[in-house]
């Protein structure tokens, strides 16, 4: 059974090819993934959940990961959707602490292999930590 990925910009951001080229590469990977475009923490967890998704990777560049991010994280533990949630983008190095502080299982930066997105996808999704 493939990993099903729900991949999304958070909010209005509009710096929307890096998202697609990780899900283009995802897909590659073997992964099934559904790109949202932009959407707002609300759509992106129901979309998750309609999917019936393992996964949420949020995509920003914008600044807003601190707020809509997060926000992702608290709607989807409020109904109950404990799949894993991780994010990429240009994100402070100071800033990445407190996404994890708040549920988001990992961040990637820019110059991340696909490779290790993938392997740590896979890793946390077949042993059940989100």
């Amino acid at each position: 059974m493939k990993i099903k990925v729900v991949m999304s910009k958070l909010g209005l951001d509009i710096h929307w090819r890096g998202a697609l080229v990780v899900s283009r590469m995802l897909r590659d990977e073997g992964m099934e993934v559904v790109y949202l475009g932009n959407q707002f923490p609300e759509q992106i967890v129901e979309a998750a959940i309609q999917e019936g998704a393992d996964v949420i990777g949020l995509s920003t560049l914008g600044g807003n990961h601190l707020t809509l991010g997060i926000k992702v994280v608290q709607i989807a533990r409020e109904k109950g959707f404990n799949s894993l949630i991780i994010m990429g983008g240009v994100i402070p190095e100071d800033d990445i602490p407190l996404l994890k502080e708040a549920g988001i299982a990992e961040v990637f930066g820019p110059e991340t292999k696909i490779e290790n997105i993938a392997a740590f996808i896979r890793s946390h999704v077949k042993s059940g930590i989100a």
